[in-house]
C-alpha cells in the first residue's frame, strides 16, 4: 500500500521557474499518491499567484525557510514529509526509492546524493566533495531533498527557527536522538544558479566559512549576513 507523499516547497519570488517545476513533479509522481504545499514567503503572493495548478494547496508564511517549511508540514495530510528546493530536480523514480527507505523502521528519514546542474568540472568536483562529507557525516543540506516521517518530524518540533544552516541543526538533532537517516545513491540535479551568479570561487570558500564558523558556534544569526549580502530580518 502507497503511503501519501506531501512535498513542501518553500518559495520567495519564483514566478519564471515555478510551474515548470511543479510539471517536473508530477512527471517524477505518476501514479503515486502525492501532495504538493508550495509555501510563499513574499506577502506581495507573487510566486502562488502565478501557479496554474489548481490541485497546489497555496499558502503564505513569514519569510524564512524554515519557517515556511514548518507552515507547511503544518498543513500537510501525508505521512511523509519531503522538502524540496524550487531549484532541485527529482530523479525519476524518487518517490518509489522513499518509500522504500520507509518501509525499513531503521530508518526516521534520509536525502540523495547531490549533482550540480552543469558541465563545468569545477563545479562537478564540488557536488562531488559534497557527497563525500554527506557520506562521512550523514549530514545533508536542503538542496539534497530531505525527506522525514512526518510523526517523527512532529516529536522533534519541527525545524528551528533559525535563518540558516535549519537544515543541519535538524540533522544534527536527528544523530542526537540515536536515529538513522539513509543518504539515496540516486541524486537530485540542483541548479548551480548561485555559484555562477555569485562566483564559483567566492561561493564555495564562503561556504566553507560559514560551515566551519557554525561548528565553532556561532550564531545563525550572525551567520545569514555572511550569507546574504543584503539580508533583512
Amino acid at each position: 500500500m502507497k503511503t501519501k507523499l506531501s512535498i513542501v516547497v518553500p518559495v520567495l519570488h519564483e514566478t519564471e521557474v515555478i510551474n515548470p517545476f511543479i510539471e517536473h513533479i508530477h512527471k517524477v509522481g505518476e501514479r503515486e499518491d502525492y501532495e504538493i504545499i508550495v509555501v510563499d514567503g513574499s506577502p506581495e503572493k507573487n510566486t502562488i499567484d502565478a501557479i496554474k495548478d489548481r490541485n497546489v494547496i497555496k499558502i503564505t508564511s513569514p519569510k524564512s525557510r524554515a519557517r515556511q517549511m514548518n507552515a507547511g508540514a503544518a498543513v500537510a495530510r501525508g505521512e511523509i514529509l519531503l522538502f524540496l528546493h524550487v531549484d532541485t530536480k527529482l530523479p525519476l523514480n524518487a518517490f518509489k526509492k522513499i518509500r522504500e527507505v520507509l518501509e525499513n523502521s531503521r530508518y526516521v528519514g534520509g536525502a540523495f546524493d547531490l549533482e550540480l546542474d552543469t558541465l563545468r568540472r569545477s563545479l562537478r568536483f564540488i557536488a562531488w566533495t559534497a557527497r563525500i562529507r554527506v557520506r562521512l557525516t550523514q549530514i545533508p543540506y536542503g538542496d539534497q531533498a530531505i525527506f522525514i516521517r512526518k510523526d517523527y518530524f512532529d516529536t522533534l518540533g519541527g525545524y528551528r527557527n533559525f535563518p540558516l544552516m535549519e537544515d543541519v541543526e535538524l540533522m544534527e538533532r536527528i544523530k542526537k536522538s540515536r536515529r538513522k537517516i539513509c543518504i539515496i545513491k540516486e541524486t537530485v540535479r540542483s541548479s548551480p544558479r548561485k555559484w555562477l551568479k555569485e562566483g564559483i570561487f567566492y561561493t564555495t570558500f564562503r561556504n566553507h566559512i560559514i560551515r566551519i564558523l557554525y561548528s565553532l558556534g556561532v550564531s545563525p544569526d550572525k551567520l545569514v549576513k555572511l550569507y546574504y549580502k543584503d539580508y533583512n530580518r
